[in-house]
């Protein structure tokens, strides 16, 4: 992993999170907010509740990058193989900023809904129903798990390092790069519906997305065509 691929994934993550997760994880957030969080809770408890929330987002997001990168290292188990795995992240994630675009119907189309399962609606239910500090960390960590096109993105370029480390470094930056938009939603909602700020950051990530796809591509046509070459070249 280098610098220059964590800048990259910290600012498409954070684009990503205005334009695409208030959309998407938005409603959770206003629907604890009204049962969970009273009125007249104090300043800390409401702030307390919505960090431990997020954190519980975060938590499930770095277990998935560990299986994810646990995954890649168990593929990639040669230099040729990690080119392939970087050409099949860099294809999955080119398909899935062209689906952000709203130009195709990938992402959808891979989801699955895991909210309808039993389990998860039972256990979904009795978390808003309790107050508890826990259960806001608790709730965060089911949040974790729904059907998110942007985690699948990020969990590519997790499952791209071959390493349950850096894929869990990858998804926990991505994780905490949707906090803020999560964390203000309030606010953030009120200003994205006077301008276009969320439709422009969306379209701004999703091409970054794409360029960072092409990009993994064609480092993994290079690790393919030059395998020794290329990872003496990755390393200096």
């Amino acid at each position: 992993m280098h610098n220059i691929d964590l800048t990259m994934i910290l600012i498409t993550a954070l684009l990503g999170s205005i334009g695409h997760c208030v959309g998407m994880c938005g409603g959770i957030v206003i629907a604890y907010s009204s049962k969970k969080i009273s009125s007249n809770d104090s300043f800390k408890k409401e702030s307390t509740s919505h960090l431990l929330y997020n954190l519980g987002r975060v938590s499930t997001y770095v277990l998935l990058g560990v299986v994810f990168g646990a995954f890649g290292a168990v593929v990639a188990f040669t230099p040729t193989t990690k080119g392939m795995l970087f050409i099949l992240a860099g294809i999955v994630m080119a398909l899935s900023g062209v689906s952000l675009l709203g130009k195709i119907k990938f992402l959808s189309s891979v989801e699955f809904s895991i909210d309808k399962f039993a389990w998860f609606s039972k256990l979904f239910r009795s978390l808003l129903n309790s107050s508890s500090y826990r259960s806001f960390f608790l709730l965060g960590m089911l949040n974790g798990l729904l059907p998110c096109g942007l985690v699948y993105t990020f969990g590519a370029i997790a499952a791209s390092t071959a390493s349950p480390f850096w894929g869990g470094v990858v998804m926990l930056i991505f994780g905490i790069s949707t906090i803020p938009s999560l964390f203000f939603l309030g606010t953030l909602t009120r200003y994205l519906q006077q301008t276009n700020a969320r439709v422009i950051a969306m379209n701004i990530s999703a091409i970054l997305v794409i360029a960072y796809g092409l990009f993994m591509f064609y480092k993994g046509v290079l690790f393919v065509k030059d395998p020794q070459a290329t990872q003496q070249m990755m390393q200096k």
